[in-house]
Protein backbone atom coordinates (compact mmCIF):
# COMPACT_ATOMS: atom_id res chain seq x y z
CA UNK A 1 0.00 0.00 0.00
CA UNK A 2 2.96 2.28 0.97
CA UNK A 3 4.70 2.11 -2.52
CA UNK A 4 0.82 2.49 -4.39
CA UNK A 5 0.87 5.93 -2.22
CA UNK A 6 4.61 6.98 -2.91
CA UNK A 7 3.90 6.16 -7.04
CA UNK A 8 1.11 8.72 -6.34
CA UNK A 9 2.45 11.17 -4.28
CA UNK A 10 5.75 11.08 -7.22
CA UNK A 11 3.31 11.85 -10.03
CA UNK A 12 5.20 10.33 -13.30
CA UNK A 13 3.48 10.83 -16.68
CA UNK A 14 5.48 11.10 -19.80
CA UNK A 15 6.43 14.01 -22.23
CA UNK A 16 3.10 12.59 -24.28
CA UNK A 17 1.12 12.53 -21.41
CA UNK A 18 1.89 15.82 -21.02
CA UNK A 19 0.76 16.69 -24.26
CA UNK A 20 -2.94 14.82 -23.47
CA UNK A 21 -3.40 16.36 -20.49
CA UNK A 22 -2.97 19.87 -22.01
CA UNK A 23 -4.82 19.36 -24.88
CA UNK A 24 -7.91 17.88 -22.81
CA UNK A 25 -7.59 20.86 -20.10
CA UNK A 26 -7.87 23.79 -22.63
CA UNK A 27 -10.38 22.20 -24.64
CA UNK A 28 -13.01 21.21 -21.96
CA UNK A 29 -11.75 25.06 -19.99
CA UNK A 30 -13.02 26.46 -23.37
CA UNK A 31 -15.58 24.77 -24.19
CA UNK A 32 -17.22 24.69 -20.20
CA UNK A 33 -16.82 28.96 -20.50
CA UNK A 34 -18.41 29.57 -23.38
CA UNK A 35 -21.57 27.20 -22.51
CA UNK A 36 -21.74 28.55 -18.54
CA UNK A 37 -21.52 31.86 -19.97
CA UNK A 38 -24.46 31.79 -22.56
CA UNK A 39 -26.57 29.68 -19.82
CA UNK A 40 -25.68 32.09 -16.61
CA UNK A 41 -26.55 34.50 -19.47
CA UNK A 42 -30.20 32.98 -21.08
CA UNK A 43 -30.69 32.31 -17.11
CA UNK A 44 -29.60 36.11 -15.95
CA UNK A 45 -28.17 34.57 -13.24
CA UNK A 46 -24.11 34.68 -12.05
CA UNK A 47 -25.19 31.92 -9.85
CA UNK A 48 -25.70 29.39 -12.59
CA UNK A 49 -22.50 30.56 -14.63
CA UNK A 50 -20.01 30.04 -11.68
CA UNK A 51 -21.71 26.87 -9.96
CA UNK A 52 -21.41 25.40 -13.64
CA UNK A 53 -18.04 26.31 -14.05
CA UNK A 54 -16.96 25.99 -10.74
CA UNK A 55 -17.76 22.20 -10.80
CA UNK A 56 -16.99 21.71 -14.11
CA UNK A 57 -13.32 22.92 -12.75
CA UNK A 58 -13.44 20.11 -10.14
CA UNK A 59 -14.53 17.56 -12.03
CA UNK A 60 -11.33 18.50 -14.72
CA UNK A 61 -8.99 18.75 -12.09
CA UNK A 62 -10.03 14.98 -10.87
CA UNK A 63 -9.00 13.55 -14.10
CA UNK A 64 -5.94 15.70 -14.87
CA UNK A 65 -4.28 16.35 -11.81
CA UNK A 66 -3.89 12.62 -10.61
CA UNK A 67 -1.32 10.41 -12.41
CA UNK A 68 -3.25 8.25 -14.01
CA UNK A 69 -1.74 5.17 -15.82
CA UNK A 70 -3.23 6.28 -19.38
CA UNK A 71 -0.52 9.34 -19.14
CA UNK A 72 2.03 7.37 -18.97
CA UNK A 73 1.83 4.93 -21.61
CA UNK A 74 5.19 6.06 -23.28
CA UNK A 75 7.87 6.04 -20.45
CA UNK A 76 11.21 7.66 -21.36
CA UNK A 77 14.11 5.36 -21.81
CA UNK A 78 17.20 6.77 -20.38
CA UNK A 79 20.38 5.97 -21.78
CA UNK A 80 23.20 3.84 -19.53
CA UNK A 81 25.26 5.74 -17.46
CA UNK A 82 28.69 6.15 -19.45
CA UNK A 83 31.63 5.11 -16.99
CA UNK A 84 34.19 7.73 -16.80
CA UNK A 85 38.10 5.98 -16.88
CA UNK A 86 40.57 7.58 -14.28
CA UNK A 87 42.63 10.59 -15.97
CA UNK A 88 46.33 9.74 -17.08
CA UNK A 89 48.58 11.77 -15.41
CA UNK A 90 51.32 12.71 -18.03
Amino acid sequence: MNEYIQSLLEGRIDFEGQKVVEKLARLTLIAVTAVSFILGFALQSLRVTFTLLGASVILLSLVVLPPWGAYNRHPVKWLPPIEKKPAAIS
